[in-house]
């Protein structure tokens, strides 16, 4: 069984581990083998740590873990993660997903459309009316984003571990759409 809940601090070492592993097979071949075998998931942890205790109106962060929830999180594994709030720049949409990660093995079961859905309720919950997120042109599960309804609505090149890499912008607009995306199969 996979829940979703808020992240909470001790959740921030497992998420820096995602993180880490999911660039590392998610990006091979397409960001430097060397910056991907150096991501310090003790760094991450500590970045996410910070990120779960912000308390800037509207950042959030969820997890996905496995095994069931009880109240205190014992005897659950974190297997994925999203992150948000209202959007970092003005322009395409006023929230915006930050971060989505979830272990291959985790795939395919329904968790990504969770987190996404828990992610969108928490952005119109506090006030966004649309939302989006960048991910890596060359991303391979980019394809998750359109299948949700996402809308490709810009293009730009950053750079990456030195190296220019280009990211689309996903949009859902209004959120309402992203919610309808994510319902349950039985709500849809």
């Amino acid at each position: 069984m996979i829940s979703i809940r808020r992240a909470r601090p001790a959740d921030a070492q497992a998420i820096g581990e995602i993180h880490a592993a999911v660039w590392r097979s998610t990006y091979a071949g397409i960001l430097p083998a060397e910056y991907l075998a150096g991501l310090s998931a003790l760094r991450l942890a500590g970045f996410y740590q910070r990120a779960i205790l912000d308390r800037r109106e509207g950042h959030a962060v969820f997890v996905a873990v496995a095994g069931g929830a009880d109240a205190q999180g014992m005897g659950t594994t974190v297997v994925g993660f999203a992150s948000g709030g209202r959007a970092r720049r003005a322009g395409l949409a006023e929230g915006e997903v930050e971060t989505l990660y979830l272990l291959e093995d985790w795939r395919e079961r329904g968790a990504g459309r969770r987190l996404m859905r828990a992610m969108g309720a928490h952005l119109r919950a506090v006030g966004c009316h649309s939302a989006m997120l960048w991910v890596l042109a060359e991303n391979p599960t980019r394809w998750f984003y359109r299948r949700l309804g996402g809308k490709e609505a810009a293009r730009e090149v950053i750079r990456v571990a030195g190296q220019p890499v280009e990211q689309a912008a996903f949009v859902w607009d209004p959120i309402e759409s992203l919610l309808a995306a994510t319902a349950p199969a039985g709500e849809r």
